[in-house]
């Protein structure tokens, strides 16, 4: 039993709060300055170590992504948050709701600017984190974690940063904090709801653009009950991190890329598209203005600078779940004043019903290769891919074997940016409930770190991390921390011994002659065996579906190399 009594010192205090807030599964790398904090470390609270910063970043994002929950990190000084703030970019980007507390040097030296001393500590991660704090008095640090907690997990949500000097943990506690409940989603305005529902209903065409909020969210199920009922063909929004409607549907059209006039094409189809838990829209390359205009559209977002930036139409800010289920009820009463208006006219001879059609349209039958991006000519969805002309196995080949072997319910971990396509194409995702994780930023090293700790937010759950050998080499060193807590996460490194997006990129906009983009000679089975994993190098294609089999059987930590063809693809 854990009582306000106990808190003689700020650590006491603060371990109480961590417990009432949920905090108890902390990922770290410790130094010098948090030796206080980590001290008679108490038997009901997890250290998840990892061996580089960034890997401690990034395997705490999973975690938070998979578990949609806050979650604690715990970083070395300035150093150690330099190492980490590629991941906390892309937390940024991703909106993961971390708590980055790292240590500082004792307030005591800090006025000598000491060795590990953090200079304007609150200013190095930003603009990268929503709120930045380094308490005025040690008996401030559980109020600060208290006020971090409820900033990362309020919508938008997204990364803090609490920097805490290494003398305050021994400090005299000070009033007790109490912990109070995560603040809520928050709902749609009733007026704009009720043009968006009639909008709708006049709809002939509608199109829906599905982003990482709505997975994020919890409410895939809803945005699927919506399309349904207004026989909505939806599209992924342009490098989606999360999967937000199953890939199977038969409403599913495919994924926008992330260019301005293959996405306004893409769209042209539609007389009205509504944008939800997405920005309206991301982009990667610049290839001129689209030749059609966009249609007109509504954007649904809790994220005001999302609203605020969207070039055209009206934005709703509003969390998706509670946004998608006000829609529901908006829509019925859409189609109770359509009803009432076509019984006046019946009876007057005035025509005051709505235009449109029935809101309940069956969806379309079509097959499963349906998820593909704007001008792709892919095979199928699980076709078997003809391999390349030497016998090599080409990524097509191994996410089409995937979607055989894997459970339907699989949480699917990527970071392979040349073949971000080539998965689309072969490997659907079906599962409604964090079933597809991958960088938000595109900042390199998310992929394989990431994967441990959503295996270790949701055991029970098989995960494949699907990973590039130049993307895989950023976090290599969650490996040990995946031996070291057994999780049953299937590695798949596709060596195409390149930084394959830099080169298709680079070519693409003109470049010749590019330098470092070139890879090569790195035995990813030594380094796994290395560090506690089983491993397994692959280049045959008769002998890619028995060892993913293996591997997906495995409830340790398994990694396959597998030797892919180096042909490139078309990224977009």
């Amino acid at each position: 039993m854990h009582s306000i009594a106990s808190d003689r010192t700020v650590r006491d205090a603060t371990r109480r709060l961590l417990r009432q807030l949920g905090l108890t599964t902390v990922f770290g790398n410790p130094g010098t300055t948090e030796i206080a904090f980590l001290t008679d470390w108490p038997d009901d609270f997890r250290y998840v170590l990892g061996l580089h910063e960034s890997v401690v970043v990034a395997m705490a994002d999973g975690y938070a992504q998979a578990t949609r929950r806050p979650v604690l990190v715990n970083l070395h000084s300035a150093g150690g948050l330099g190492h980490g703030l590629g991941q906390v970019f892309n937390a940024a980007r991703g909106h993961a709701p971390l708590i980055v507390m790292a240590g500082q040097q004792s307030r005591t030296l800090l006025r000598d600017d000491p060795f590990l001393g953090a200079t304007d500590a609150t200013a190095f991660p930003r603009p990268y984190v929503k709120w930045s704090c380094e308490p005025a008095r040690a008996q401030d640090v559980p109020a600060a974690i208290a006020r971090a907690y409820h900033v990362a997990s309020q919508a938008p949500r997204g990364p803090v940063f609490v920097s805490v000097p290494a003398d305050d943990w021994d400090a005299e506690a000070g009033s007790p904090v109490a912990a109070r409940p995560a603040i809520p989603g928050f709902a749609p305005d009733p007026a704009a709801l009720a043009a968006l529902a009639e909008a709708l209903h006049g709809s002939a065409r509608p199109g829906i653009v599905a982003g990482p909020g709505v997975d994020a969210d919890g409410a895939v199920d809803d945005l699927v009950a919506l399309a349904e009922r207004v026989g909505a063909g939806v599209w992924a929004a342009p490098v989606s991190p999360r999967c937000s409607f199953p890939e199977d549907h038969p409403l599913f059209l495919g994924f926008l890329d992330a260019e301005k006039r293959a996405t306004a094409a893409a769209l042209a189809r539609h007389d009205l598209v509504v944008v939800i838990g997405a920005p309206a829209f991301t982009y990667h390359v610049y290839r001129g203005e689209p030749e059609v205009p966009l249609p007109p559209l509504f954007v649904v977002s809790d994220d005001e600078q999302v609203l605020a930036r969207a070039d055209t139409g009206p934005g709703i800010r509003a969390t998706p779940r509670l946004a998608l289920q006000a829609l529901d009820e908006a829509l019925d009463r859409s189609a109770n004043s359509a009803a009432n208006g076509a019984a006046n006219e019946a009876v007057n001879g005035g025509p005051n019903g709505l235009p449109g059609r029935p809101l309940r349209v069956p969806g379309r039958a079509v097959g499963r290769g349906v998820g593909k991006g704007v001008g792709r000519a892919a095979p199928p969805v699980l076709a078997r891919p003809a391999g390349p002309a030497d016998g090599m196995i080409s990524a097509a080949e191994v996410y089409a074997t995937l979607a055989e072997l894997l459970p339907a319910d699989a949480i699917v971990v990527e970071e392979t940016p040349s073949h971000r396509s080539v998965l689309h194409d072969h490997l659907p995702i079906t599962a409604t409930d964090t079933g597809f994780l991958t960088t938000a930023s595109g900042a390199l090293g998310y992929g394989l770190p990431a994967a441990v700790g959503a295996a270790l937010a949701r055991p029970g759950r098989r995960v494949v991390a699907v990973l590039g050998d130049g993307s895989a080499m950023f976090g290599i060193q969650a490996l040990w921390t995946a031996a070291r807590e057994r999780t049953p996460v299937t590695f798949v490194i596709l060596d195409n011994t390149r930084y394959a997006a830099v080169r298709l990129l680079g070519e693409a906009a003109g470049g010749t002659g590019i330098p470092g983009v070139d890879l090569g000679g790195l035995d990813f089975v030594a380094l796994a065996q290395g560090m506690g994993c089983a491993a397994r190098y692959v280049a045959e294609p008769a002998a890619l579906k028995s060892a993913l089999a293996a591997a997906l059987a495995d409830d340790r930590p398994h990694l396959l190399h597998v030797r892919t063809d180096p042909a490139p693809p078309r990224m977009y």
